[in-house]
C-alpha cells in the first residue's frame, strides 16, 4: 500500500505545474500518478444548493434509543433546522419495538364496535426527537394499519439479515379495506401535526405516500390501487394543511412504466404535487476474492429517472428528491459484496457520486432539490457489523464525515476542473473501471473557498496515491495571507473502523477504547492549520490523497 505521505503547501506560482503537464509534482512519491485541479474563485455558476441534507431508515424507533438520539442529533448539527429524516413503517400496528426493517406507533386501532381509535404517543416521540435536534420529517404516509388492511394476517413479518428479501412483506403492505378511513387517518395525523408543532413548523416538512409500490415487497396491490391511495392521502393532508409540501411517489425504479403511469395519472388528475421522487441504487458485487462497486448502474438509473420527468412539461421544474439514493439496496442485508460499508470506500464513493448527480440534473434540466441516503444505525448490534450504516454503536464510521464535509461548503458552486477526473459518460457507460477518478467540486462563500477532492475507483483493491497539484485563482487583489486548512478521510483520518481494527478489532471496547473511537470517528485534519500567501490572487497547494481518500481544503483570508 503506498505511504499517506503528506506534501507541504505551496505559495509559489512558479512552483505549480502547467496546465496539461504530466511531470511529477515536487515531493509527490514515486508510485503516485499526478493530477491537476484548477478552481476559479471568480466565477459563480450557481448557488450550492444543499441536496445532501436528506437521511432515512427502515427503522423508525431507532432514532428514539439511545445511539439513534446520539446520531439524529449529529445529522440535525450538519444544518440545523435544514436536515430531512424519511422512515418506513410509521403507521404500522405494534407496540413500538424495533427490529431489522420494522417498526411500528400503533396509531391507528378500531373499538369493539369498529370506531377508529388514534393513539399518537409513539410517532409523537420519533418526531420530538427529530425536532429537538435540529431534524425535521420528510413524514412517509405508510404503512397499513393491520385493522385497515384487506389482509390483516398475517400482518408482520420475522425478517433478519441472511433471509431472503421478499420475507420482508406482511398484511402492512396491502391496500385499505376502507379508503374514507385511511384518509381520515392522514388527515388526523397531520391536524395533530399542526396542533402539536404549529402550522409554520409542518409547513416546513416533506409528506409522501408510501414507498416503492412498484416493488412486490412494499405494495401488494395494482398501480391503479397505489394512486388512488396516493390521491386520498394527498387530499387529507392538503384538508388538514393547505399549505402542506406533497410528492412523491418514492418509486423505486423512477424511470420505469409504473413511475410513467403515476406522473400521467397526476397530471391528468391535478393531484397536487409539490415536488417528485424516486429511488435509484447502485450494484456491487464480489469478484476475485475483492468488492467491484457499481457506481455507473447507480448514476444511469438516475439518468433515466430525470430524462422520464424531463418529459413532462407540467412536471420538469418540480424539485426533485430522489428519496433513497444508496450503493445498492438493502441497508440491513450483509454479504461479501457488501465488504464496502465500513471503510473508505463508501467514503469516497459518496464523494464522486453526489458531484454526478448534480451534473445529471444540470444536463437534463431538471431541479434536485435532495439526495437521501438510506442509512442510519442498528442500535445494540456488534461493532461495525458490516450493515450501511452512518455510525455503529454511536461511533461514526468514515462515511458520516464526508457529509461533515458536504456541511462546510457554502455559497455558489464555482468551476473547478481535474485532469484524473473520469468524464460523467464513461461512468455512466463503464463505471470508474478502468482508470481512478480523481474529482473535484468547488464553491466560495464570501471570503472563503472550499475545495471537495476525491480518489475513487470501483475496484477495492491498492492502488498508487494521486499527487494533487492545486490552484485557487480569481482571489482578487489579496495581500493578507490566507489560512488553509485540509481535512481527510483515509486509513490514518477520520475512520474509526481502521482505528477499531489497529486495536485488534475488540467485540467489546472499554469506556477508554471507546472514547478513542469516537474521537477517531469525527472530521479530522491532515495537518494543522496553516498561513498561506495569495500571489496575483491565487493560491497554490500540493498533497498525496491515496486511493478511496477523500480531502477537504478550506481557504479563507
Amino acid at each position: 500500500m503506498p505511504r499517506n505521505a503528506e506534501v507541504p503547501v505551496r505559495s509559489s506560482l512558479s512552483a505549480l505545474l502547467l496546465a496539461g503537464s504530466l511531470a511529477v509534482a515536487p515531493g509527490a512519491q514515486a508510485d503516485s500518478f499526478p493530477v491537476e485541479i484548477r478552481v476559479d474563485a471568480a466565477k459563480s455558476l450557481a448557488p450550492l444548493h444543499p441536496m445532501w441534507r436528506f437521511f432515512g431508515a427502515d427503522e423508525p424507533n431507532y432514532a428514539t434509543m439511545k445511539d439513534g438520539r446520539k446520531l439524529i442529533a449529529e445529522l440535525g448539527a450538519l444544518r440545523p433546522g435544514d436536515v430531512y429524516f424519511r422512515a418506513h413503517n410509521l403507521l404500522n400496528t405494534g407496540d413500538g419495538t424495533a427490529a431489522f426493517k420494522w417498526g411500528s406507533t400503533n396509531v391507528y386501532t378500531e373499538d369493539a364496535q369498529g370506531r377508529p381509535v388514534y393513539a399518537w404517543r409513539i410517532v409523537d416521540n420519533i418526531f420530538d426527537t427529530y425536532i429537538a435536534r435540529g431534524v425535521r420529517p420528510y413524514a412517509q404516509i405508510g404503512f397499513m394499519p393491520q385493522a385497515l388492511s384487506t389482509q390483516p394476517e398475517p400482518y408482520q413479518h420475522a425478517w433478519r439479515p441472511g433471509f431472503e428479501y421478499g420475507l420482508i412483506t406482511g398484511g402492512w403492505a396491502h391496500p385499505p379495506r376502507d379508503y374514507e378511513r385511511w384518509a381520515e387517518l392522514v388527515y388526523e395525523w397531520v391536524k395533530h401535526c399542526v396542533d402539536r408543532y404549529g402550522r409554520a413548523e409542518v409547513e416546513k416538512w416533506y409528506w409522501e405516500v408510501w414507498n416503492e409500490a412498484d416493488g412486490p415487497a412494499y405494495w401488494h396491490g395494482t398501480p391503479e390501487e397505489f394512486y388512488k391511495l396516493h390521491d386520498y392521502a394527498v387530499e387529507a393532508v392538503r384538508r388538514a394543511l393547505p399549505t402542506a409540501r406533497v410528492g412523491g411517489p418514492d418509486s423505486a425504479n423512477g424511470g420505469n412504466d409504473f413511475t410513467r403511469g403515476f406522473l400521467e395519472h397526476i397530471v391528468e388528475k391535478g393531484t397536487p404535487t409539490d415536488f417528485l421522487a424516486f429511488h435509484a441504487k447502485g450494484a456491487p458485487e464480489f469478484v476475485d476474492g475483492h468488492v467491484r462497486m457499481g457506481l455507473g448502474t447507480h448514476l444511469s438509473r438516475i439518468d433515466r429517472a430525470m430524462a422520464l420527468i424531463a418529459t413532462f412539461p407540467q412536471l420538469k421544474n418540480k424539485p426533485i428528491v430522489i428519496g433513497e439514493s444508496d450503493p445498492e439496496g438493502c441497508a440491513a442485508c450483509q454479504g461479501p459484496q457488501l465488504g464496502y460499508r465500513n471503510g473508505t470506500m463508501y467514503s469516497s464513493y459518496t464523494a464522486a457520486s453526489f458531484a454526478r448527480k448534480q451534473m445529471l440534473a444540470d444536463r437534463h434540466g431538471v431541479t434536485l432539490d435532495g439526495v437521501l441516503t438510506w442509512a442510519f444505525e442498528f442500535e445494540d448490534q456488534p461493532y461495525f457489523a458490516g450493515f450501511r450504516a452512518l455510525a455503529s454503536n454511536g461511533i461514526d464510521l468514515p462515511v458520516l464525515n464526508v457529509f461533515r464535509m458536504f456541511a462546510k461548503m457554502s455559497g455558489h458552486r464555482v468551476p473547478a476542473a481535474s485532469n484524473g477526473e473520469v468524464p460523467l459518460e464513461q461512468i455512466l457507460a463503464n463505471g470508474v473501471r478502468a482508470r481512478p477518478d480523481v474529482g473535484t467540486v468547488a464553491s466560495r462563500d464570501g471570503r472563503r473557498v472550499s475545495v471537495l477532492i476525491w480518489h475513487y475507483h470501483d475496484d477495492d483493491v491498492a492502488g498508487p496515491d494521486a499527487a494533487i497539484s492545486l490552484k485557487v485563482a480569481g482571489l482578487g487583489r489579496i495581500t493578507t495571507p490566507a489560512t488553509l486548512t485540509h481535512y481527510r478521510i483515509d486509513e490514518r483520518h477520520s475512520n474509526s473502523y481502521a482505528e477499531w481494527k489497529r486495536r485488534g478489532s475488540p467485540a467489546a471496547p472499554d469506556q477508554k477504547l471507546y472514547t478513542e473511537l469516537e474521537k477517531a470517528g469525527g472530521l479530522q485534519l491532515l495537518s494543522p492549520a496553516q498561513s498561506v500567501r495569495i500571489e496575483r490572487g491565487v493560491v497554490s497547494a500540493s498533497f498525496d490523497l491515496p486511493r478511496q481518500g477523500v480531502s477537504l481544503i478550506d481557504l479563507q483570508w
